[in-house]
């Protein structure tokens, strides 16, 4: 399939001052509710994390970093850290008073499509605000669990690349809470990572990486993630690899991108501690290269994942699963491998509020069982933080908390309005004419329909300009 161009959100070109403040500033977050970064309103307070363990000595200086999270040529982008705003945690939200114990009731039986579901988790949003609203989330399913935490690190700058201390302490707090949590953290292997670079530039970078140049970059973030105790983190690295958005591209020098992948990974596990996974995720079908060129090798891949949304326009589903490179090629490449699969980035795309593929990726997804899977829930994708796919988010929150598509009526019957009697009549003051102070000119409908209205000229114009 030819690469197709998604349309693109400016996510992540501003993530550097908002990163850099949140090292200096403790106040709540302040980013607002919009359908670019699936604010919702009402949002519970962001949790504020913990204090975290006495972070070990730095490796030694390091370069500028960065934050990258876009789309590539075949998929549309995830709404990634929204530059602009500032990432420092907000403050933890009042305890709920404790229950009363209740009368036993009858208790409801499990939800047997629900129960059996791998793990599952959302892209809700980059910084804690995405913490916060997977609780909310949960309720929205009925209760059910969401074991997945996913965001990603900006890839503007090197120092960002690493981990910038205040970022990623919300998630971690999160994933420390219940031993069967996952956290999945996309991570950029180049900066600049949206800038639009050349291939000339990339394939100079990449093979810069592969000779080790960008080494240090990547020990820090390995000793970061071990600091705030979430050593088994989820290590989505240099996803989509296979489009061309991304400066991180493998097209340009796959080969050298083989490398710099090789290296990386070996440099994180070298640092003690560490027992992360790292997930190969290529965007679905062929794009810019074909995916399985840009393949690392068995040594460095822990799993082998896809970004797999609704499209192009008026492809089937059965398509995106017999397509080269497609869904079915991605779980027989894995199995000839003997590597677990996984759904990074998914959702709907540009066949709009497409109910079929909602229910369709459900059921490929029970059957083939991912390791996990986190849909990306914004507009146009989504269908808890966007209102334009009413028909697909009733498939998803069915399936995911076991309960009917579509709500039962209620049974009983609802009391008819009482119309108030009528009172009194009261008339209304009118209006006093107010005698204008000037004389109206007459410019022609043309004019006045540009300029919004008559002109009226003051008697006292001449008098005014003495």
């Amino acid at each position: 399939m030819a690469p197709l161009q998604r349309k693109r959100t400016k996510r992540l070109t501003c993530v550097t001052a908002a990163l850099t403040a949140g090292l200096f500033v403790s106040a709540a977050l302040v980013s607002g509710p919009g359908h670019a970064a699936g604010a919702r309103a009402g949002d519970p307070p962001a949790p504020a994390p913990t204090a975290p363990t006495a972070p070990s000595a730095p490796a030694g200086a390091v370069a500028p970093a960065a934050p990258a999270a876009a789309a590539t040529a075949s998929q549309d982008p995830v709404n990634r850290p929204p530059d602009t705003q500032a990432v420092t945690p907000a403050p933890a939200g009042t305890t709920p008073p404790a229950q009363t114990t209740a009368p036993a009731a009858p208790t409801a039986p499990a939800a047997p499509a629900a129960a059996a579901r791998p793990a599952f988790g959302a892209y809700l949003d980059y910084g804690p605000r995405g913490v916060a609203r997977m609780a909310e989330l949960s309720r929205w399913l009925g209760g059910a669990e969401l074991r997945v935490a996913h965001t990603y690190l900006p890839g503007d700058l090197w120092s960002n690349i690493e981990g910038l201390p205040g970022f990623l302490d919300v998630w971690a707090d999160w994933t420390r809470e219940k031993k069967d949590r996952m956290f999945v953290l996309n991570v950029p292997m180049l900066e600049r990572n949206e800038e639009g670079v050349s291939d000339a530039e990339v394939r100079g970078l990449l093979r810069s990486g592969a000779a080790g140049q960008f080494d240090g970059h990547f020990r820090k973030l390995a000793e970061r993630l071990v600091e705030l105790e979430v050593p088994e983190t989820v290590i989505v690295l240099g996803w989509e690899m296979n489009g061309i958005t991304y400066t991180h591209r493998c097209g340009p020098d796959p080969e050298a991108w083989k490398t710099y992948w090789n290296r990386i990974v070996t440099t994180m596990r070298s640092v003690p501690g560490q027992k992360f996974k790292f997930d190969f995720a290529p965007n679905r079908g062929r794009d810019a290269i074909p995916w399985t060129q840009c393949y690392p090798g068995d040594d460095t891949v822990d799993i082998i994942g896809m970004d797999s949304y609704d499209q192009p326009h008026g492809q089937s589903f059965d398509q995106e699963v017999s397509e080269p490179y497609g869904l079915q090629a991605h779980v027989d490449f894995a199995k000839a491998h003997g590597k677990p699969i996984s759904y990074p980035e998914w959702g709907l795309y540009r066949n709009g509020d497409n109910a079929t593929y909602m229910k369709r990726m459900l059921a490929w997804m029970d059957e083939h069982k991912p390791l996990y899977n986190t849909l990306t829930d914004y507009c146009p994708h989504g269908v808890w933080q966007c209102d334009d796919n009413p028909r697909a988010s009733e498939i998803y929150r069915s399936a995911l908390s076991g309960t009917d598509p579509v709500d039962p009526a209620p049974t009983d019957p609802v009391p008819a309005p009482t119309v108030p009697e009528p009172g009194p009549t009261v008339p209304l003051p009118v209006p006093t004419a107010v005698t204008p102070n000037c004389s109206p000119l007459e410019l022609g409908a043309w004019v006045e329909y540009w300029i919004g209205g008559k002109l009226c000229l003051r008697f006292d114009w001449w008098s005014r300009m003495h």
